[in-house]
């Protein structure tokens, strides 16, 4: 493998696109901080996603449209249509509500400051820029390459978009590669399981003076609470973990709460152990006393599967070698919960990268480093055009010992 890559990377036209992004690396940022500066909370979208279909649109690309979820669509048409497609994608969205303020600083260190610079306008920076590029320079891939940019992937999003997308053109990919802001030197193969519920009590409620008779949803909700913090204990092998993360309910504190809400968090590397987990949870419910006029519903609000490529894998081998080749860094293999986790769950090949350094991903004060940019551009442009060189063998490639489901 790194015998090919060398090869492809010291090609004429290759070489020359990996040298434009030492030149125009600045540009890459320049158009992430100009996408993060525009709203794209989960489920609202819209504004950003205009952006990217118009700039799309401007490039040139083929088959610019928007679907019924709101993700973006494009194409670069490959030398040979016949031959399994190559997805390349980002997510529009981010955790922060609509009014969070979105100014960005610049460090005299290169380092830049905003919320969802990193997670993940600089992502969609570098799809954008690397279809532009690829464009500009009249690169013909081996096959056609999707450049798709996907609503929904954080919190509750559910990873709605990437579904769709994978919905839509599932059947045409040979493998896909997804993009996010921060990451450069990990190579996330494998997909954490995410299972959430929402439990949720309802009863008559009532004043809490005059009508003190009434039970009150949220005094139970507490007491079921309480009962799966000291019964639901995650194992520690496979890694795994439980988590009540909102609590909601109630209209006044002189009303005894007519509906109360618990939001959870399952999470494991190991679908049979995710699984088991909500069965434990259900059956702590089950066997919770409700009293006279309370009713008890759970819902699942996300499901996100757990997958995993093997790391004999030729896509994860290449994403190595790419590094390797480029920079000299010796990446490090690991386990998320990103827009990867749809792809892989069904069985096509994906990798998620990075494309700079950062850190304090979903706080105001998220940071991503710009000097690593060049790097990475020229990370995602050699690992596209070798995965776009690859995708009839790379999705018949069997490892029977690691490859599938987590």
């Amino acid at each position: 493998m790194r015998q090919h890559i060398e090869q492809v990377a010291k090609s004429p036209p290759t070489a020359h696109l990996l040298k434009i992004w030492r030149e125009r690396a600045d540009d890459v940022v320049e158009r992430a901080v100009a996408l993060q500066s525009i709203p794209a909370p989960t489920f609202a979208e819209q504004d950003r996603a205009e952006e990217v279909s118009r700039q799309f649109t401007a490039i040139g690309l083929a088959d610019v449209e928007q679907d019924a979820v709101g993700n973006v669509y494009a194409r670069t048409p490959g030398k040979d249509p016949t031959r399994p497609a190559l997805l390349v994608s980002a997510h529009l969205d981010t955790v922060f509500p609509k009014e969070t303020d979105l100014t960005t600083r610049f460090e005299a260190d290169g380092r830049i400051i905003g919320a969802g610079i990193g997670d993940n306008s600089l992502g969609l920076a570098a799809l954008i820029s690397l279809a532009d590029v690829l464009t500009e320079h009249d690169v013909t891939p081996a096959c056609d390459i999707w450049w798709v940019a996907t609503v929904g992937e954080e919190g509750l999003g559910d990873l709605r978009g990437i579904r769709a997308a994978v919905d839509r053109l599932g059947k045409r990919l040979g493998a896909s590669i997804i993009l996010e802001g921060i990451g450069l030197g990990w190579i996330y193969n494998a997909a954490l399981g995410v299972r959430r519920l929402r439990i949720t009590v309802e009863g008559p409620g009532g004043h809490s003076w005059l009508h003190p008779a009434p039970p009150s949803a949220i005094h139970h909700l507490l007491k079921l609470g309480a009962a799966l913090v000291d019964e639901i204990i995650p194992p520690e092998t496979p890694r795994s973990s439980f988590n009540i993360g909102l609590i909601d309910g109630g209209t006044s504190i002189n009303t005894r709460a007519p509906k109360a809400s618990i939001s959870i968090d399952l999470r494991s590397v190991d679908r049979a152990t995710l699984t088991a987990l909500e069965a434990r949870i259900r059956d702590v419910a089950s066997r919770f006393t409700l009293a006279p006029g309370l009713a008890l519903t759970i819902d699942v609000i996300g499901d996100r599967p757990s997958a995993r490529l093997s790391s004999r894998h030729p896509l994860v081998r290449a994403a190595q070698e790419t590094l390797a080749t480029l920079g000299g860094l010796e990446p490090s293999l690991s386990i998320g919960s990103t827009d990867a986790n749809i792809p892989l769950a069904a069985g096509i090949p994906s990798v998620c990268i990075g494309i700079t350094t950062g850190g304090n991903p979903h706080t105001t004060s998220e940071y991503i480093d710009t000097q690593p940019v060049s790097l990475g551009m020229q990370q995602v442009t050699l690992l596209t055009l070798v995965a776009a060189q690859n995708t009839v063998a790379w999705s018949q490639w069997l490892d029977d010992e690691e490859a599938g489901p987590g």
